[in-house]
């Protein structure tokens, strides 16, 4: 595989507040200092946000992925995800991100195979690998 690269730019626009932007994508995205700390703002996308998204959206898309190549029948699958920090030897850490999957299978007979590649998806996900953080999986599979 050839290496890839994602580029990002910040822009300051005031207080504790920033946009950032992408030559690659359409959208920007306001971001702020979340507000837990000092001067930080509310209804903002803040950094953890942000990297509490990026492990659920990688957890998903290496999802998709996997469940295609296996050809699970599945009929929806919703993630939520709570990025814990935490203060660790004097420096602010996340040290956990949870992800809640719930998956809406068609066919009970499919139940293990879709735990199977759920488990899996956790273990193959990029961005859970790249990251110091600890990610626990509590699955849901509905059918």
């Amino acid at each position: 595989m050839e290496n890839h690269q994602y580029n990002v730019n910040l822009k300051w626009i005031s207080d504790r507040k920033g946009e950032i932007s992408s030559l690659e994508l359409a959208q920007t995205i306001e971001v702020a200092t979340p507000p837990q700390f000092p001067r930080g703002m509310e209804s903002i996308w803040s950094p953890e946000h942000l990297l509490t998204a990026a492990v659920n959206s990688c957890y998903m898309t290496t999802f998709l992925s996997i469940a295609e190549n296996s050809k699970l029948d599945f009929i929806s699958f919703d993630c939520s995800a709570t990025g814990k920090l935490e203060l660790v030897e004097g420096k602010l850490l996340m040290t956990e991100i949870a992800l809640k999957p719930v998956l809406l299978i068609s066919k009970e007979s499919d139940k293990d195979r879709a735990e199977r590649i759920l488990q899996k998806s956790e273990v193959a996900c990029l961005i859970s690998n790249s990251i110091k953080s600890k990610t626990t999986l509590v699955t849901s599979i509905q059918f």
